[in-house]
This record gives C-alpha cells, structure tokens and sequence, in this order.
C-alpha cells in the first residue's frame, strides 16, 4: 500500500480538481467563497503529488498534508454551513454565490463540499501512509 500511496493520492487530486471544473465550467455552478478557498488548496496539490511520484520525493508529501488538512477543515465548516443554515460571515461578499446552496445534494447528504471533505482526508490518509513507511 505505501508503494501506492502518493499514486492514490494524486489520482485522488485530480479526480477532485477535474470535478470542480466540471461542476463550475460545464455545470455552471458558480462557486462561492469556501469553494474557492478548498481549490485553492486542491489544485496545487495535482502538481505536488505528480511531482513527488516523478522525483520520487516523499518529503514533497509533507506539503500535501498540510494542504489536505487545512482543505479539510474548511470543507468541513462549508458542510457544517450547508446542512444547518447557519450564515457565516465568510460568504457575505456579493456578487458569490450563498455558501448554504447546495447546488447538488445526493442520497440526501453528499454535496460538493462532502466530496472535498472526503477527497482531503483520503490524501490525508495515503500521506500519512506514505510517512509512516520509510520505503
């Protein structure tokens, strides 16, 4: 598994960030601010992680897992925001879109900000793999 670890979660990445593009550019959901704020953290991490398995570097996983940690909680506070309605002063810019819309909702739970929430913690988990390994 640990081998395999950075290669799960690149494709992990790049599922995640082909997803966001697609639900934006070809959907046309317009992301609000906290979707903005977990690209920000996701993207870059395509380019981390194809590099760590190109070079071979595991310490370049120790960038992803901070990004994926930081990506999760954030995603997390978006769900929390989603599921109670709660208004938060992070989306009271305007012009966005409501940090409470769903725009998707599936088997009355998963939203987009669940699938990064459990795109972050599985790059969190195939990191913390690849660390505790010293293949």
């Amino acid at each position: 598994m640990s081998q395999n670890s950075i290669a799960l979660a690149f494709v992990v990445a790049l599922i995640a960030t082909l997803g966001s593009l697609f639900y934006s550019e070809i959907v046309g959901l317009v992301p609000c601010k906290l979707c903005w704020f977990q690209r920000i953290l996701m993207y870059p991490q395509v380019i981390l992680l194809g590099l760590a398995l190109w070079k071979k570097d595991k310490n370049i996983v120790d960038y992803s897992l901070v990004l994926s940690l930081i990506g999760a909680v954030i995603a997390g506070y978006h769900y929390f925001l989603q599921m109670t309605a709660i208004p938060s002063p992070f989306c009271r810019t305007a012009g966005l879109e409501s940090c409470s819309n769903f725009g998707i909702i599936n088997y009355g739970y998963i939203t987009i900000p669940m699938m990064a929430l459990t795109a972050f913690l599985m790059i969190t988990i195939f990191s913390l793999i690849k660390k505790s390994n010293k293949i």
